[in-house]
């Protein structure tokens, strides 16, 4: 699986392993998950590509490298992606935005779509789906398949744990796409969550049950 990077930073562990604690509150855990969104940022966007422009220092003009080309399409998954943008855009701030709206069918498990909406043009944008959470690869697979039907081409995954099912699948079903984990745990269970996992990570940022 040449398209996917499982993080070992030893920051990147610690707090996903605060993320895990069911002790730990809503304010604390969305500012973990947006802090690991930093982390596994900083390692996804190593290939951003660079042009050389010409900047005036308080000494002289130098040429400089600076990001060339359109900026970076950033797509969370609705809704527990949404605590990750912050994280991206800290990184690089003038990416846009764009949203995905899925749910869980409770006895299937597959997912179904209620919204998208892309940045334009979507073709020529570096896209970045991020979703906490990465169990059967149902979502993952969806999300992509939407952003491929709308002409985005140059796709990367961002996940903060990932069950190896959902490895399998996501690889399977777009083998181009690079993968970014931060852990990758030991499997679903029965109910499809991922195990030891954190919970559902949508409901810990909100707030909600």
């Amino acid at each position: 699986m040449k398209n996917v990077f499982i993080m070992d930073h030893p920051l990147i562990q610690h707090k996903i392993s605060l993320l895990r604690k069911k002790e730990t509150g809503t304010n604390e855990f969305r500012k973990l998950v947006e802090e690991i969104a930093v982390l596994i940022g900083f390692e996804a966007f190593r290939d951003l590509p660079l042009e050389e422009v010409e900047v005036e220092t308080p000494i002289e003009k130098c040429m400089t490298p600076m990001l060339a080309g359109k900026k970076l399409a950033v797509v969370p998954v609705l809704r527990a992606g949404l605590g990750m943008v912050n994280g991206i855009t800290t990184l690089v701030p003038s990416a846009k935005i764009g949203h995905i709206g899925l749910y869980r069918d409770p006895e299937t498990h597959e997912p179904h779509e209620y919204y998208c909406k892309l940045p334009v043009p979507i073709d020529q944008r570096q896209i970045v789906v991020v979703d906490p959470m990465l169990a059967t690869g149902g979502s993952a697979v969806a999300a992509v398949d939407f952003i491929k039907k709308h002409g985005g081409k140059t796709i990367k995954c961002m996940f903060i744990i990932a069950a190896p099912e959902g490895i399998e699948r996501l690889t399977k079903a777009h083998p181009d796409v690079q993968i970014y984990v931060g852990h990758l745990d030991r499997e679903l269970n029965d109910s499809a969550y991922i195990c030891p996992g954190l919970g559902d990570a949508g409901d810990r940022i909100f707030g909600t049950k």
